[in-house]
């Protein structure tokens, strides 16, 4: 190949621009141009190409979000944006396609590849890490870190006014965020869309660890699971203690990219470049372990991520 294209979709993570990086400068260690497409699928409909050397992208590691931005596509998702799509990737002489997204993202990816046999590769960016055939997506580490930080700040106040909150984080389809931010704040509930729960066995906790003693609580609840606001008034209701909700919500998927998040996208950037490069198509870049790994994206989009069950029993047992 002497030309790539590179593109971020969907929702923003922290760490996209280090993919981003890593896309561009393994690809100019081997020979090949790199054109990048700001606001992803619709901007490669619409031509907002840039081409990118070494330069263009230094700097920007430490950077959360995405400079080359990101959108959402529905024209992208007719035939005839996709056939315009081709068209501009024809005309730019671009012979591959790395797409740094979710599994919207990925999907879409897989449908130039089917449907007009064009090479892709897929990188992992998502702050849920719900993508199969990889440990971590970048973006979920430091949209931990970042929901940890403030559940730690929230923990002193409701301590010192010994008042219940309820944390919201983010997740609408699962609850890896809430999962792993509430093992390592300590929290009393984990409530995730996977797992049914009654907020009234929450309540009876609340009662029953006050008789020993303790007069404050953080339930973490993923958005998908429920409101928070909803289980504030319940708890409330049924228990008599004060409580508070807090919603943290777009704030997890801003900042600067962790050191873990830095590196993973760097790897995984690399990867990408390197295999599309090498001849290889609708693959992913992941890691499995310490491992890196490449899938095909239609076994990663064919298969659901799911919880650890233990990490949510482990929760309990270190609840009481």
């Amino acid at each position: 190949m002497r030309r790539i294209g590179v593109l971020t979709s969907g929702g923003d993570a922290p760490g996209m621009n280090a993919a981003i990086r890593a896309v561009v400068r393994a690809a100019i260690g081997r020979g090949v141009e790199v054109i990048g497409f700001h606001h992803g699928y619709e901007g490669l409909m619409h031509d907002e190409s840039v081409p990118m050397d070494s330069k263009s992208v230094g700097g920007i590691i430490s950077h959360g979000g995405t400079f080359l931005r990101s959108a959402r596509s529905e024209e992208f998702r007719k035939p005839e944006g996709r056939l315009r799509a081709m068209e501009i990737l024809g005309r730019k002489g671009i012979e591959g396609l790395v797409v740094i997204g979710g599994d919207g993202s990925l999907t879409g990816a897989l449908t130039l590849y089917e449907e007009f046999g064009f090479p892709v590769v897929g990188v992992p960016g998502s702050i849920d890490n719900d993508i199969s055939g990889t440990d971590f997506s970048i973006g979920f580490d430091t949209a931990v870190n970042g929901a940890l930080m403030a559940i730690d700040r929230v923990r002193d106040t409701a301590y010192s006014h010994e008042r219940v909150f309820v944390i919201e984080v983010m997740g609408r389809r699962n609850g890896f965020i809430a999962l792993e931010a509430g093992l390592a704040c300590g929290a009393e509930a984990i409530l995730i869309p996977e797992v049914p729960f009654s907020v009234l066995d929450v309540c009876d906790m609340i009662k029953t660890s006050a008789l020993r003693g303790k007069k404050s609580s953080i339930i973490i609840v993923a958005e998908g699971a429920a409101r928070a606001s909803d289980i504030r008034d319940v708890i409330e209701e049924n228990t008599g203690f004060e409580a508070r909700y807090l919603v943290l919500g777009h704030m997890q998927r801003g900042g600067s990219p962790t050191a873990f998040d830095r590196v993973l996208a760097l790897r995984l950037g690399a990867l990408a470049a390197n295999r599309l490069i090498s001849g290889f198509k609708a693959e992913m870049a992941g890691v499995d372990g310490i491992k890196l790994v490449s899938h095909p994206l239609t076994y990663v989009l064919s298969m659901e991520r799911t919880v650890d069950p233990e990490k949510l029993l482990l929760a309990g047992v270190m609840a009481q």
